[in-house]
């Protein structure tokens, strides 16, 4: 029998974090289309996710890129932060947009960019001591596009030892997350392609480095709760970056493409204690919402998340259990679609309700006027998007 109570109290304790960029233009590598009343500062872009947080309740921190977010004063951001009802959070590092970094950042076989890559990354260490972030997000273009163009061992050498300058620099609290993409804007190798070199080098680092799952960086087909238990299990865990695919990296809104594939990361991570008040996971949006509005992409977002995680805590466990120490494989199954198939906004408006929420999150702020406000207001200056 499922505990209807546990499952309510686990979806109030669910936290979710919103991406800075997401709030900004971006687009297509062909268009960037803009959108009025888009931020045009990290100021404006905190204000944005402080409504996201107001009509969901399970958002509260929002995630810096630097340089992108950098201010001369972060004390004055933090406590725009805190006026918006929300924390900052996970800074993530940028060595993928200058025209140093063409052939590779900390893995450039040049030792003047590699040296300007990782003094940058130093540097996020320092925002992240002044903001009171725990998380460096690390994510390297680091790659070649043709066989022979650089030694791929030696790459590996140089990666494993700009990682651990940077996790000799951390705070006793702080953690080193390492991303992998399989592919782009590398195409024959990437230096971090998947959760297997990404793992390797964070259990060389040491306890401090966690790998991020994204969602939308594998090859078609992969089994990414089979990767999502494994690295749970052995603690190595850290992040999610959730969004959706159909064909690559398409940064789509969570679970527009594959919502079943969702429920099943997400029951992997359930089942695991990954929503207990113990656990170090850090769920966190990483989308571009290039045609649709931005507030209303990240609620939405945030609600899909939410309704695959109530399906995937309303999983029957001591009823899987038995079927699959009988050996009954389509009872086990049977179980996890039952819980798949149940339709849970219902038990998520009741939960919003007793938070003092509205019931229906994309509604309420389509009511509330916010939209046409930040129209109005925002008029003048450059506004931010991908890169700014």
């Amino acid at each position: 029998m499922v505990d209807r109570q546990a499952v309510t109290t686990a979806l109030a304790q669910q936290r979710i974090e919103l991406p800075s960029w997401a709030f900004g233009n971006s687009g297509t590598r062909f268009k960037v289309f803009t959108q009025p009343g888009v931020p045009r500062d990290p100021f404006e872009k905190v204000a944005d996710a402080g409504q996201v947080h107001a009509f969901t309740g399970v958002a509260p921190s929002i995630a810096l890129h630097i340089p992108w977010d950098s201010v001369e004063d972060w004390a004055k951001l933090g406590q725009a932060a805190s006026d918006a009802g929300i924390s900052l959070g996970t800074v993530n590092a940028n060595v993928f947009q200058d025209d140093d970094y063409k052939l590779g950042s900390v893995t450039n076989p040049d030792p003047r960019v590699r040296r300007k890559a990782l003094d940058h990354l130093l540097a996020c260490v320092d925002v992240m001591d002044q903001t009171g972030s725990r998380d460096l997000k690390l994510w390297f273009s680091d790659g070649t596009n043709y066989p022979g163009q650089d030694d791929i061992r030696a790459r590996q050498d140089r990666l494993a030892e700009a990682l651990a300058a940077v996790y000799a620099r951390l705070g006793a609290s702080q953690r080193l997350i390492l991303e992998y993409k399989l592919f782009e804007p590398a195409f024959y190798t990437m230096d971090v392609p998947d959760w297997g070199t990404a793992y390797a080098h964070c259990l060389t680092l040491g306890e401090k480095a966690k790998v991020c799952v994204d969602t939308g960086h594998h090859a078609p087909g992969t089994n990414i709760e089979f990767i999502v238990a494994v690295l749970q299990r052995a603690g190595k865990l850290g992040a999610f970056d959730f969004n959706s695919r159909f064909y690559a990296d398409d940064d789509l809104i969570v679970g527009a493409a594959d919502p079943f594939q969702l429920f099943r990361i997400l029951f992997e991570v359930t089942a695991a204690g990954g929503l207990a008040a113990s656990s170090e996971i850090t769920f966190m949006l990483d989308q571009c919402h290039n045609i649709e509005p931005k507030i209303p992409g990240q609620i939405r977002s945030v609600m899909n998340v939410q309704e695959a995680t109530a399906k995937a805590l309303l999983v029957d466990v001591d009823a899987l259990g038995a079927a699959q120490r009988a050996g009954d494989i389509l009872g086990a199954n049977a179980v996890l679609m039952d819980a798949y198939n149940t339709d849970v906004r219902p038990l998520l408006a009741e939960l919003r309700q007793s938070q003092g929420l509205d019931p229906d999150p994309m509604g309420a702020y389509a009511r509330s006027g916010y939209a046409e406000r930040i129209v109005a207001d925002r008029t003048g200056g450059q506004q931010a998007g991908w890169g700014a």
